[in-house]
Parts: C-alpha cells; structure tokens; sequence
C-alpha cells in the first residue's frame, strides 16, 4: 500500500494529466505518456517499476527544437520521410505538419481570391482552384496514420505478452517467497528475475496497478525471508542512494528549462527511473523523497501555471474574436446603395478577416463555433454582394442597350436637313439620355462619343447653312431697337396724334422677324415695359393692352405652323358664340326680374354689370379672331359670315 505522501503526489500528477488531456485533441490511437510521481514504499526492500510503466514516454519531440517548415514542399518532403522511413512519426511532429501546411495552404488560397477580387473579378462566378500538393499530403498522411495505426496495433499485442510474461515472474517469484529454505539459494535468480521485469516495459494500463501491486507483493515477501548480510545490503543503499541524489538533481535542473512542456515530460522519465531504483537506508528513505518530491512540485506547478496563462490568453482571443464577429455582422446589416459602398465596406471586412487572422485559437470547445459565426457573417456579406453586382451587371446591359437605340436615332437623324424638325428630335434624344442610368465607363465613353459625334454633325451642318439667317436676325435686334428707342421718344414728347403712332410702332415691331435667341426675352421684356409706361400715360384700356399683347404673341404662334392659328381660332370662335349665349341668357332672365323691390334693383344692378362685362370680352375676342385672319390673310370675318361685335 501507498503512505499518504504517495498518494498525495499521485493525485497532484493526475490533476496535470487530466489538464493536458483537456487541451490535446488525439486524432490517432496511439499512447500517449502519463506521470508517474508515486514515491518508493517506506520497505527495506528494492523499488520496481510503477502503476505507469505501461505508458509510452515520448520525450524526444519534446526536447528537439521544434522545425520550421516555410514552404508546402517542405512540410510534404517531410511527410514523405516519415510515411517511407523506418520509425514511427510522432504524434507532436504529424499535428505540427498537418497544422503548418494548412495554414500555407488557406494563405495561398486566400491570396488567389483577394488578387481576383482586386483585379475586379466577380465573387459570384469564383472557383477555387484544386491544389495538387493538398492531394499528395493528404495521400502521405494516409499512409502515416496507417503506420500509426499499425504501430499501435503491435504495441498492443507487446502488451498482452509483456503482461503475460509479468504474471509469469510473479508466479514466480511468489513460489520462491513460499520455499523459506530455497530463498538464499534461488537469490541469484531472483535478482534475474526482477532485471526481466525492469526490461519488460508495456503492459496494458486497466492491470498496471494490480499487477505491480502483486509483483511489490511478493517481492516483499521474499525479502523478508532473505538473510542477507549488513555489508551487501549497505551497499545496495549506497548504490540506490547515489542513483536517487543524481535524479533528484536532475529534477531540480529541470526549473531552468525555457521549454515546459519538455520540463514535464523529462519528469516523467525521471519519475519513472526513480521508481525503478531500489530502496536506500531507511533513516534517508524520506529525506530523499521529499527532496525529488519537491523538485516535481515545481516543475508540476509551472506546467499548471503554463496551462492555466493558454487558457487566459484563449478566454482573451475568444473575446477578441467574438468582438470581430459583432462588426462583421453589423457591416453586412447596413444597406449599400452604391458600389462604391459595397466596396468600401469590402475593404473594411479584409481588414477585419487580416486581423482575426493574428489572433491565436480560442477555447476549444468554442473554437470552432466562433469561427462559425465569423464565416457566415463574411458569407452573408459576400453572398449578397454577389446578388447586387449581379443585378448591377443587369440594369448596366439594360441601360448600355436603350443608349444604343438612342444612338441609332441620333446617327439617322445627322444627316438630315429640317433643321427645325431634327433640331428639336435631337434635343430631345439628348434630355432622354439624361434619364439612363450608368453603363460600364468603357463602352459608357464609346456610346457618349458615338451619340455625341451624330449630334456634333448634325448642328455643325445647320450651323453652316443657317449662318446667314443669324445676320439678319441680328438685323432684326437693331430694327427692334430702333422701334423701342421711337416709342421712348413718344414718352417724352407725345404730340395729338400718339395713339395712332403708338399702334403704327407697335405693328412695325411685331412685323420685324426673328432675333438671336439669347437676346429673344432681353428685347422683348425692354420693349414690354416702355410700351407699359406709355399705355399707362396715354390711359389706354385694358382690352386694348389684351389685344395688343394677343398681337405681339401672334408671331411666335405662327411660327408653329398655320394649324396652331387655325386651332386659336376654332378656341376663340367657341369662346365667342359660348358668351353670345350666355349674354342671350341674362337678357332674357332680367325681364322676369320685379324690380319693385330694393333687393330686386340691386340683383339687376348686378347682372347688368355681368352682361356688360360679357359684352366687352366679346368684343375683345371678335377683335382676336380678325387679328388671327389678317394674320393669315384670310377674308375678315364679316365676309366669312363670322360674327360681328355687339353693339
């Protein structure tokens, strides 16, 4: 049985255990090393090999440096070495070149994809590009694990023999601790004996306990029955005691490795070397133990320490990472209404997936479930990104092809020579231009030029055949400048006879044609507001300025053709007969009237006044309706059996 130091260092080698095993995913079923802190039994006898000797310590990966690999063809050279050479690849090495060539795999994949998307590749339409060098590891691989596999299967078959060899020596040697008189003669093949049991290593690890517990057992026994002498047994403490002193100096060396994960498990091969070293005096029996119990102490500590700083730092990068997913999903919440938005939010999400990129793994069990999130916030992103420059690239063909049919019409309209009829074609070609929306710049700036050059020949050709009409309607600004200027001077010394020489300028104005257009309203609101002044002064009806004014606009009227006077006409003619009944009406409505009482009088008094004012625009528009003919140099009204003002 154990004493309660063994126990209480036993326990504590555990709790390490079980934090390693927290933290280590085994994706092979190979053996991995255990602790082994129980201490020597407080017996005069000699230690042998503990519960843990069924555990294959593996410290050599750990001691060596670990191998930088900067390329996928190195990482698979190696592969290559350990899946055709000799050994057995450990597991640390395989999980750093599986780990190693997948992160230089994403990156190069990653790098593809981003210079794809630089180069204005469609996200949508992007495949990735199958890796020959991911086929030839994970063909390697295969055949590592195979041999991992295979290894395993042969360690556990050395087991079973080794434990069955074991049972043997036990069988043994409990025979020899029942034959009192044999045991000095049967000592040498004791000690053979326990020498066989040192050299058998594996056994399976359910009967390791029980099984060194029966070997301590009767090794023990046997013991008791010996009846060795003072000095050799002296010198076997002596012996034991120089061997315990070294390992516990090497324990107390290991506080000084940088490395500690190495630390621990060159503990545990030193713990295990402890256990098999026989017994030293029994007065330095717990001095030696404390001493090589109190150096695994530390080494143990720093190793829960070195645990308990990944585990702090993963809490920390979950947090940073959890941090990073809350902005990605809020950036693909937003609305983008442009590209330049959705690019711009583009870049922002790079730059978050570079940075989550720098941030070491979270714990394990979340690990994975946040980069979930990650993922599908950067998909979701993406995916409708797609969906938009999707349906960008559809309004850009539907807008690319309605400027191309309003090309077609500027091309067959450049060569044509109605320049009034095409002029306001082409002007309106160019405001419905206006109302396209945008195209890719490239065949953008083609249908531009092309538009453009079929509008450019058409105005350049009426430019050149109208240059002589621009003169004479330069001519016709001074002639109008020169009638404005007369009807100032009528202001300032109005004879008797003003009125008709006001009516005589105001029919030479209105007969004087076109001038340019950018003095068009500059010449007419001048002249307006002279005539205005002198209307004013001379006292000149209302229905007088109305005529005059419906005569000024009949120019611009007609120049919209002759069904444009004939169409004011016909309005006009209506107008005319629609007062002429409603005069008829009222007349005919005042005599029923009684005019006996005050309130009768005063309703006569009103719609005499209507009838009147009828009147009056009847006979301003009769006078419209004859401008209209002299306009057109028709026949007056009265020979057309038109209607004749009221009297």
């Amino acid at each position: 049985m154990m004493d309660s130091q063994e126990n209480a260092l036993a326990q504590e080698a555990q709790q390490v255990n079980n934090e390693v095993e927290n933290n280590v995913v085994n994706e092979e079923p190979v053996a991995e090393p255990t602790v082994a802190n129980e201490p020597e039994k407080n017996v005069e006898i000699a230690q042998e090999q503990p519960a843990e000797e069924d555990a294959a310590v593996d410290v050599t990966a750990a001691e060596e440096p670990k191998r930088v690999f900067r390329t996928k063809q190195e990482v698979i050279e190696r592969m290559k070495e350990l899946a055709h050479g000799e050994e057995t690849p450990a597991k640390d090495e395989v999980d750093l070149l599986k780990t190693t060539f997948y992160k230089l795999h994403f990156a190069e994949r990653e790098a593809a994809m981003k210079e794809y998307l630089d180069n204005g590749g469609d996200p949508e339409t992007y495949q990735v590009v199958p890796d020959a060098d991911e086929e030839t590891f994970k063909a390697e691989m295969g055949l590592i694990k195979e041999k991992r596999a295979q290894a395993f299967l042969e360690q556990e078959k050395e087991k079973e023999a080794n434990l069955q060899r074991k049972l043997e020596i036990i069988e043994q040697i409990k025979n020899m601790a029942t034959t009192p008189e044999d045991a000095n003669k049967n000592f040498q093949e004791f000690k053979k004996l326990q020498q066989e049991w040192k050299e058998i290593r594996l056994v399976p690890a359910e009967k390791a306990n029980e099984l060194w517990r029966n070997y301590q057992h009767y090794v023990e026994q046997y013991y008791d029955l010996l009846k060795l002498n003072s000095e050799a047994r002296e010198y076997d403490f002596k012996k034991n005691l120089e061997l315990k002193t070294k390992l516990c100096e090497a324990a107390e060396r290991l506080d000084e490795e940088p490395d500690v994960i190495s630390a621990f498990h060159q503990l545990q091969k030193l713990h295990q070397e402890y256990r098999e070293t026989g017994p030293v005096s029994k007065e330095l029996r717990e001095e030696i133990w404390q001493r090589f119990k109190a150096a695994s102490t530390v080494i143990n500590k720093k190793h829960q320490q070195h645990f308990d700083d990944m585990r702090a730092r993963e809490e920390e990068n979950l947090a940073r990472k959890t941090e990073l997913c809350e902005r990605v999903e809020a950036i693909a919440k937003e609305e983008n209404k442009s590209a330049s938005d959705w690019e711009r939010r583009t870049k922002e999400i790079i730059a978050i997936q570079a940075e989550w990129k720098t941030i070491g793994f979270a714990p394990q069990k979340m690990n994975v479930k946040i980069f979930e999130r990650f993922r599908a916030a950067c998909d979701d992103f993406f995916g409708r990104k797609g969906e938009f420059f999707k349906d960008m690239k559809a309004r850009f063909a539907e807008n690319a092809e309605k400027k191309r049919v309003l090309v077609e019409k500027a091309q067959a309209l450049a060569d044509s020579t109605d320049w009034k009829g095409t002029s306001d074609k082409l002007i309106a070609l160019q405001k419905e231009w206006k109302t396209i929306g945008t195209v890719p710049k490239k065949l953008g700036d083609q249908l531009w030029n092309d538009f453009l050059g079929a509008c450019n020949k058409f105005f350049e050709a009426r430019n050149a055949a109208n240059a002589g009409t621009r003169n004479a309607e330069r001519e016709n600004l001074e002639k109008k400048r020169g009638v404005i200027e007369q009807l100032k001077g009528l202001l300032e010394d109005a004879g008797d006879n003003v009125q008709q020489q006001v009516q005589k300028l105001v029919d030479e104005y209105q007969s004087i044609g076109h001038v340019p257009f950018k003095d068009k309203d500059k010449i007419y609101k001048e002249y307006r507001e002279v005539l205005d002044k002198i209307y004013k002064e001379l006292n000149v009806s209302i229905a007088r300025r109305r005529l005059d004014n419906f005569k000024s606009n009949l120019k611009s009227m007609a120049e919209k053709g002759v069904d444009a006077l004939d169409n004011e006409r016909s309005r006009l003619m209506r107008r005319y007969e629609a007062m002429k009944q409603e005069i008829q009406t009222y007349e005919n409505n005042l005599g029923f009237l009684n005019a006996s009482s005050k309130k009768g009088n005063s309703l006569i008094d009103e719609m005499n006044r209507k009838v009147q004012k009828l009147k009056d625009d009847l006979k301003l528009t009769y006078d419209k309706i004859k401008a209209i003919d002299q306009a057109n140099n028709e026949e007056k009204p009265e020979e057309k059996a038109e209607p004749k003002a009221e009297e």
